[in-house]
């Protein structure tokens, strides 16, 4: 059986800044891959999905990175505990860049077939993001 926690560390150290995203995403994310995260600014749930949002992550935080410390596999799912971390560079979600950085924490669930991931399910706190990058006042 395929170890599936070492293909989900590949998904990200792939997504990571630097990476060619086309091809972690050809690597990667079966053609009939299902995104069941809404991602603010991009619409539909295909495989282009994952690709456009981490084009986006790049773009606007040219030192992203996707630190992975826990990854738990149940049958064809892994769960991943990660943290998310930049600096704010360029424009993101139609916010001018604030030089500021921002760290938060993220689940994800990555569910495979055949050596791909097929589904993603996520959480990540936006909002948190949001007021590290100064942009959200806290609450």
């Amino acid at each position: 059986m395929t170890d599936l926690k070492t293909l989900t560390r590949g998904v990200y150290d792939g997504l990571r800044s630097g990476s060619d995203i086309d091809a972690v995403t050809e690597k990667y994310f079966a053609e009939d891959f299902v995104e069941h995260e809404a991602v603010p600014g991009l619409e539909g749930t295909g495989r282009d999905i994952p690709r456009q949002m981490f084009e986006m992550m790049h773009s606007a935080f040219p030192d992203f990175r996707a630190d992975v410390h826990e990854l738990l596999q149940d049958g064809d799912k892994v769960v991943a505990r990660a943290t998310f971390a930049g600096t704010h560079q360029g424009e993101f979600m139609g916010i001018p860049a604030t030089g500021n950085s921002f760290e938060i924490d993220v689940i994800d669930i990555l569910q495979f077939r055949d050596e791909k991931c097929v589904a993603h399910w996520g959480i990540m706190d936006m909002a948190a993001m949001m007021e590290q990058l100064g942009v959200m006042a806290h609450t």
